[in-house]
């Protein structure tokens, strides 16, 4: 999460101000090109949810009204791309405060206040969904016996340069680096960072025995560290390197080491049975997270607000904006149909496109394999405010 959560699953994290919100035209609104990417809304019915009716609507309000701690506020719904929609943010955020939280109200509440959109992006209205969790590692406040890698603290000598600061156009873009010889130079990747780049630049958190381990807890983005002494230690995404995020069993699967579809067990498979090639393995993704202490076990999500397991998701913010309410139909890691309201609530470095999600699975052995296994296509409908106009600025 880098996601974002942190998944990051997960992660360079930017603000990114989304337009989709200003184009919602009658049949049908466009945005314009992002990149090589483009993406389409079609207004459709809650009839035309296969499966509404049947999903458990007051586990998403609950979620949402998490979101609408952010969203209500001025200055959190501009930062999560809403721009000039604060007021009709406000306004169902406001009723959703007052909604008892049974199914029937849940539902009634949805249906009363939002409209629902089919989401597409140049390549259809179907996309890729995968999942992500919170998972448990071992670790030690020092370092000693088995516990040798390191997660890190946010360094200090690590700088972010708002790009839109210094050109207008460039606003909601961002930099990572450190200063060398009075110049900006990328911070310190992967590879360097393995080699003990940050050993007196950076303070570790917490040392874990698993190198693998901490190197997919930066995928998912949070978890949690069980100390020597039995006690836990949350820890979850702080910021990023800067650096791409490169999706190493993509890169694996091109070279042959993989088979297709690749899955988080395969990968960790690969790594465990090739133990001296492992680290060059993980390098190939340059990017690299790093933590902070949470305050409770929850897990926290981009938007800044507690994941809720199976009702939030991460996506391209790019794209869609966060805190708003999401109907995901698409099948889980076992092959079974998976339709349920949703909250978009995080980002993740390979969360890409305007059909892609990332689906929070929670803590526990059974998160971890629908998070493991979890590569579905299906399609993604966004619920906006009933009074989100065209012209909203």
């Amino acid at each position: 999460m880098y996601k974002a959560l942190f998944l990051l699953k997960g992660h360079a994290m930017r603000i990114a101000f989304v337009s989709i919100l200003l184009f919602v035209l009658a049949a049908c609104a466009v945005v314009p090109e992002q990149g090589a990417e483009r993406v389409a809304l079609t207004p459709v019915s809650f009839s035309d949810l296969d499966g509404w009716r049947k999903d458990s609507h007051a586990a998403t309000l609950t979620a949402f009204q998490r979101s609408c701690s952010v969203l209500a506020s001025k200055n959190g719904a501009a930062s999560m791309g809403i721009g000039g929609q604060v007021a009709a943010w406000r306004d169902v955020c406001g009723a959703a405060r007052k909604v008892s939280l049974t199914d029937e109200s849940a539902r009634a509440y949805f249906e009363d206040f939002f409209r629902p959109y089919a989401v597409a992006g140049r390549g259809g209205d179907v996309g890729l969904f995968t999942g992500y969790y919170m998972p448990e590692l071992r670790g030690s406040l020092r370092r000693e016996g088995v516990f040798q890698t390191p997660l890190y603290a946010a360094p200090d000598d690590k700088i972010e340069v708002d790009l839109g600061a210094f050109k207008t156009d460039l606003k909601g873009q961002h930099l990572v680096g450190k200063v060398r010889k009075n110049a900006l130079v990328p911070y310190d990747d992967r590879a360097a960072i393995a080699q003990g780049s940050l050993t007196e630049r950076a303070k570790p958190l917490v040392w874990i025995d698993d190198p693998v381990g901490a190197f997919f807890l930066e995928i998912q983005g949070s978890g949690r560290v069980r100390l020597t002494d039995g006690s836990l230690l949350p820890v979850g995404y702080d910021s990023a390197n800067g650096r791409a995020y490169v999706a190493i069993g993509r890169v694996l699967a091109d070279r042959g080491d993989l088979g297709r579809p690749v899955t988080m067990p395969a990968i960790r498979a690969w790594l465990a049975a090739h133990p001296a090639q492992a680290q060059e393995a993980m390098n190939l993704n340059p990017s690299y997270v790093f933590f902070r202490r949470l305050p409770n076990e929850d897990a926290i999500g981009a938007q800044g607000v507690a994941l809720t397991p199976q009702r939030s998701l991460a996506v391209d913010r790019d794209f869609l904006p966060l805190g708003v309410p999401v109907w995901v139909d698409t099948t889980d890691g076992r092959g079974e149909v998976l339709q349920r309201l949703m909250v978009a609530q995080d980002t993740g470095g390979a969360i890409k496109g305007p059909v892609r999600g990332d689906f929070f699975w929670g803590a526990g052995d059974e998160a971890a394999a629908q998070a493991g296994s979890m590569q579905s296509r299906g399609r993604v409908f966004i619920l906006l405010p009933k009074t989100v106009t065209p012209h909203d600025d």
